[in-house]
C-alpha cells in the first residue's frame, strides 16, 4: 500500500510538477528510506504515523551519522509527500504539519577568485578534440553559469555564436537565455571547428558537447572532469561546476550588476534565492577593510601594498 502511494507521489513530481530526473530521484530515495523505516518499526501503513514515529525516524537518521542538512532536506521531502497525499484525499492528516525540520545553518556558497577560474578553463590542453571540448565546456559554465544538466542538454540549435548567447532548458523545462563572453565563444568556435567533428565519427547526434564515442557527454563525465583540471590548477577546494555558477553570479556582482539582472541569468525562480551572492560579496568586502585598514593602505600605497592586476581572460570575461 506504501509503495503504491510512493509510485502515485512520483509520477506527480514528474508529471504535474515537471521536476528533473535527477530531482524526482532524489526524492523518491528520501521518500523510500522513511518508508523503510517504518516497515523497519512494524509499520505497515501511514495512518499510526505521528510526532513519537516521526522523533524516532529523526533519532534514527541522526544515529546513522546524518549530517543536519542532510536530516532537513530529507524532512521536507517527506514533508511533500505528505502534502500531496493529504491533498489528493489519499489520507486524512499531514502528521508533519506541526513539526519542525532541524535548524540548519546557512553556509555561504564556494566560489573561484578570477585568477583561480583562469588557471582552470586554461588547464585542458587545447591540442585535442577532447582537449578543446573541455575547454570550451569548461568556459561556458563559467561565462554563463549554467547547471551541468543544463549544459550536458544543450544541443547545436541552442547555440548562437553571433549573439554569443545558448537557449537553456532549465528546472521544470523553463527556457531562458543565457550569455557568453568572448573567451567562452572563442573556444566554442574552435571546438565546434575542430574537435567535435573528431568526436563525432560517423554517428549523427544534436548533442553540443560529445564524449569519445560520439554519444552525448553525462553529468557525471563533466563532474569528474572539473574535478580533474581543478587539481591541475592546484586550486585547494572542492570544485564542481555548481562551484563555477556560484561564481559566475558572484563575480557579476562584483563587477556591479544589479540582482535582478543576475537572478533572469541565474534563471531562478525567487529572488531570495539569488539574494546569498550578495552575503557573499558583503563578507568580502568586510574581510578585505580587515585585512587592510585605510591608514594601512595609505601608509603602503595601496591595499595590502599590492598593486592590482588582472589576466587577459577576466579583462576580456568582463
Amino acid at each position: 500500500m506504501m509503495a503504491e502511494l510512493l509510485v502515485r507521489y512520483v509520477d506527480h513530481l514528474r508529471g504535474e510538477r515537471n521536476l528533473s530526473p535527477y530531482t524526482v530521484r532524489n526524492y523518491r530515495d528520501d521518500v523510500w528510506e522513511f518508508l523503510r523505516f517504518l516497515k523497519g518499526q512494524g509499520i505497515e501503513s501511514l495512518a499510526p504515523v505521528d510526532r513519537i514515529v516521526l522523533r524516532r525516524y529523526l533519532a534514527w537518521l541522526e544515529k546513522r551519522g546524518r549530517a543536519r542538512a542532510s536530516i532537513a532536506r530529507k524532512m521536507a521531502e517527506v514533508r511533500s509527500f505528505f502534502r500531496f497525499l493529504v491533498r489528493e484525499d489519499l489520507i486524512e492528516r499531514n502528521p508533519l504539519q506541526n513539526i519542525s525540520s532541524p535548524k540548519v545553518e546557512k553556509r555561504l556558497p564556494v566560489f573561484l577568485s578570477r585568477r583561480e577560474v583562469a588557471g582552470l578553463v586554461e588547464d585542458p590542453a587545447d591540442t585535442s578534440p577532447a582537449g578543446r571540448r573541455d575547454r570550451a565546456l569548461l568556459e561556458l559554465l563559467y561565462a554563463a553559469g549554467v547547471r551541468v544538466s543544463e549544459v550536458v542538454g544543450l544541443n547545436l540549435g541552442d547555440l548562437s555564436l553571433e549573439r554569443r548567447e545558448v537557449r537553456v532548458v532549465g528546472k521544470g523545462s523553463k527556457e531562458r537565455i543565457a550569455l557568453m563572453g568572448v573567451p567562452a565563444a572563442r573556444a566554442l568556435a574552435t571546438y565546434l571547428k575542430e574537435g567535435r567533428p573528431q568526436l563525432l565519427g560517423r554517428r549523427p547526434s544534436s548533442a553540443l558537447f560529445l564524449n569519445r564515442k560520439g554519444g552525448r557527454l553525462s553529468q557525471r563525465s563533466v563532474q569528474a572532469m572539473v574535478r580533474k583540471y581543478a587539481r591541475g590548477a592546484d586550486i585547494n577546494k572542492k570544485v564542481t561546476p555548481h562551484v563555477l555558477r556560484h561564481t559566475f553570479a558572484t563575480h557579476l556582482l562584483d563587477g556591479g550588476a544589479d540582482l535582478r539582472t543576475v537572478q533572469e541569468l541565474l534563471g531562478h525562480e525567487k529572488l531570495g534565492t539569488t539574494q546569498i551572492y550578495t552575503h557573499v560579496t558583503q563578507k568580502r568586502s568586510r574581510d578585505a577593510s580587515l585585512a587592510s585598514p585605510p591608514r594601512a593602505s595609505q601608509q603602503a600605497g595601496g591595499i595590502g601594498g599590492v598593486s592590482p592586476r588582472s589576466s587577459r581572460h577576466s579583462e576580456e570575461q568582463e
